[in-house]
């Protein structure tokens, strides 16, 4: 078994490391648009909506895997998400997707180059969100050293860190279990006029062969979205 290993995980308002920017999206819902949405067979592809979905229509597409389709699409019901991973080369289907009393259309391909986040916002909401600040690879490099430091800037700088707030969960750290190894949430640290959140997690091997860490796989779900790290 290997030993555990602990890293700090940044995630901010500009993503400078992740994947590629087109593969998280964020869309304003539009009844009159058709929306295409590449996906792959090996990554799963999320569609995250503002509240719960209220139906799905589609055809060619598997609930279980087992039933024969192009498509495999997971939902439960009074989520506010659906996701979907193509099951075969050049599939191609349609996703109606009933929410807050209209009928939004996806055209779903399947392609090398999927998008694996698409953010959908209700148009009211999309015209009061405000623009997030530009955080540049130096700036998150540099919070990364106040999260790494954060107790002593606190005692001896705490000018350093007054926009900063931090929450450590001691003996009772939060456990995502996959099996063959596991994620514990040590600490997580909020930069405010930064709009970024640092994570201190332990990456814990349970199983016996070795598997390597790829950076770029992180993500966080809060509430619909899924944010990417930087």
């Amino acid at each position: 078994m290997k030993s555990p290993i602990s890293l700090l995980i940044l995630l901010a308002a500009t993503v400078a490391f992740a994947e590629p920017p087109e593969a998280i999206q964020r869309v304003t819902l539009d009844e009159r648009a058709v929306v295409t949405v590449p996906v792959a067979t090996n990554r799963v592809t999320t569609i995250s909506f503002p509240g719960p979905i209220t139906a799905i229509d589609a055809v060619g597409v598997t609930a279980d895997g087992k039933t024969p389709g192009q498509f495999q699409l997971a939902h439960t019901k009074g989520s506010s998400f659906v996701s979907v991973r193509a099951l075969a080369r050049k599939a191609a289907t349609n996703l109606n997707i009933r929410w807050n009393k209209r009928t939004y259309v996806f055209e779903v391909i399947e392609s090398d180059t999927p998008v694996l986040a698409l953010n959908l916002e209700d148009q009211a909401a999309a015209a009061t969100v405000q623009p997030a600040p530009l955080v540049t690879p130096t700036r998150l490099l540099a919070l990364l050293d106040k999260a790494k430091a954060f107790q002593l800037l606190k005692k001896q700088h705490s000018e350093a860190v007054a926009d900063a707030e931090v929450r450590t969960f001691g003996d009772k750290p939060q456990v995502t279990d996959l099996n063959d190894y596991e994620i514990r949430v040590e600490e997580v640290f909020r930069f405010s006029s930064d709009d970024t959140l640092v994570f201190h997690v332990t990456l814990r091997n349970k199983s016996d062969k070795e598997i390597r860490y790829a950076p770029g796989s992180f993500a966080v779900r809060v509430g619909n979205r899924l944010y990417h790290q930087s």
